[in-house]
């Protein structure tokens, strides 16, 4: 049996994955760590203000705010507990800094962008799509209350398209008239970010070339298709490739 608690647990994925978690009979729901929504319940589990319990598990879910997960990554690791975070946010700067805190531990660490295998394949398809194009842009979409932009599965799949093209080309620069109508640019790919109720996390990848696109969509239409995804992270992270593993393609052998 594996015991795992969840930071985060009041939030929409956070009441999720508890939920998903409670279900499963290989796993122990432990200490669910929420100090905005402590006194409220999951099932027979308690949400709790305390940091401290989460020590008593094997396996800590994050999903939390970009502002607070640095300093819970510190507890997690004074604790030596396995810790799998879904928090989004993690640009290259912050997986460095991720794996400056993570020393001193015989526990693991896992940083997921995206848990819908759907969107880690979508990834994958689009790593091996990169080197035939001479130029791709990324167009996300999620719902109006995530906090920051673009998201963390933009950001890794414009790094994957760079590692393998990385040569953007394009016959000019557009001006904008106004600023950001090109997108932002991470690792010379463009990246357009939506925010808008009713999405909950959509993402495709369009590739240009002479008279040809490509393009590589992947849709979530319940936040229901993360949840095997977290389970993997969670049955996996002990037996994890690396002490710092970034993304399921890690444990998932493309």
């Amino acid at each position: 049996m594996i015991e795992v608690a969840v930071s985060g647990a009041g939030g929409e994925m956070g009441r999720m994955v508890a939920s998903a978690l409670g279900l499963e009979p290989d796993i122990v729901l432990g200490h669910l760590y929420h100090p905005l929504h402590a006194g409220t319940r999951i099932g027979e589990v308690e949400i709790s203000s305390e940091p401290s319990l989460v020590a008593d598990a094997q396996v800590v879910v994050e999903f939390t705010h970009p502002d607070v997960v640095m300093d819970n990554l510190v507890r997690w690791r004074d604790m030596s507990v396995h810790a799998v975070i879904g928090t989004s946010g993690f640009t290259q700067e912050r997986i460095d800094e991720a794996r400056g805190i993570w020393t001193g531990t015989d526990a693991n660490l896992m940083i997921v962008p995206n848990f819908a295998i759907g969107a880690v394949l979508m990834m994958r398809f689009a790593e091996l799509a990169a080197p035939y194009f001479p130029v791709a842009e990324i167009i996300e979409l999620h719902h109006d209350k995530k906090a920051d932009a673009p998201s963390g599965t933009a950001i890794a799949t414009a790094h994957t398209i760079a590692n393998a093209n990385p040569d953007q080309v394009r016959q000019v620069d557009s001006v904008e008239i106004y600023p950001g109508a090109t997108g932002a640019t991470v690792d010379g790919v463009r990246v357009h970010s939506v925010r808008l109720p009713g999405v909950i996390a959509n993402q495709e990848v369009i590739f240009g070339g002479p008279g040809q696109t490509l393009t590589i969509r992947h849709d979530t239409t319940d936040r229901t298709a993360f949840a095997p995804g977290v389970l993997m992270a969670v049955r996996n992270i002990a037996s994890a490739p690396e002490r710092v593993n970034v993304g399921l393609e890690t444990i998932l052998n493309l």
